[in-house]
């Protein structure tokens, strides 16, 4: 059989990514399309309109933005959304999860510091040291914190992804939205969260654990 030339070779190979594509635009519009539609009707902007919860999961970040180097809106906003449910009566414990993946590195305690700067009670907090990923957090608040619904607080496509996380764990969860940054500002993360959500739909597809559960502990 003769061997094929490389402009056969070429071809073959455009026409392949060509049809492969737009499948894969699709595939990712769908997992787009899920998690809006799961998470409809969950979250809040209003302090004064979202229902109490025990419990709010603060989604960790790090202080410092990957991206540009510089303070992160994303995580200082965070920091005030969970004072300002706390201090409403919204909530009345925040736990923290977060990444501590590394001695000198841990989200949770970086933002428990901050909540108590602003007068959150340290008793009050609890923190989640194995929040590696979002669906960590999530699995984990359920599963070693033996917790049963709560308010996610991190950006509304943040709380959005959450609130799926939750609900195929069969929790009743709701999204206080963190003030966000400019989609100009942002696009990187927004660009990225397309591709998150594909994983999500992928990690739920096929029953995805965290990296690691261990003891409960239970929130008092």
């Amino acid at each position: 059989m003769k061997p094929l030339s490389k402009h056969t070779k070429k071809v073959i190979l455009v026409s392949v990514a060509i049809c492969i594509f737009p499948l894969t635009m699709i595939l990712i519009l769908a997992c787009h399309i899920y998690v809006e539609l799961v998470s409809r009707n969950h979250t809040y902007t209003s302090v004064s309109q979202i229902p109490e919860r025990k419990i709010g999961l603060l989604l960790g970040t790090n202080p410092i933005s990957r991206y540009t180097k510089r303070r992160n809106p994303f995580y200082y906003n965070r920091i005030s959304a969970a004072v300002e449910l706390y201090k409403a009566g919204k909530i009345k414990k925040i736990l923290i999860s977060g990444d501590n993946r590394h001695k000198s590195y841990s989200e949770p305690d970086l933002m428990k510091e901050d909540l108590i700067k602003q007068g959150i009670l340290e008793q009050d907090i609890h923190l989640d040291y194995a929040g590696f990923r979002t669906l960590d957090s999530v699995v984990r608040a359920v599963k070693v914190f033996g917790v049963s619904e709560f308010t996610v607080i991190s950006q509304e496509f943040h709380n959005k992804r959450a609130i799926c996380l939750a609900h195929w764990q069969g929790i009743d969860a709701i999204g206080f939205n963190a003030k966000d940054i400019s989609f100009r500002k942002g696009i990187k993360v927004q660009l990225r969260e397309l591709l998150v959500r594909t994983k999500l739909v992928w990690d739920i597809l096929t029953d995805k654990q965290p990296h690691f559960l261990g003891t409960p502990i239970k929130i008092n």
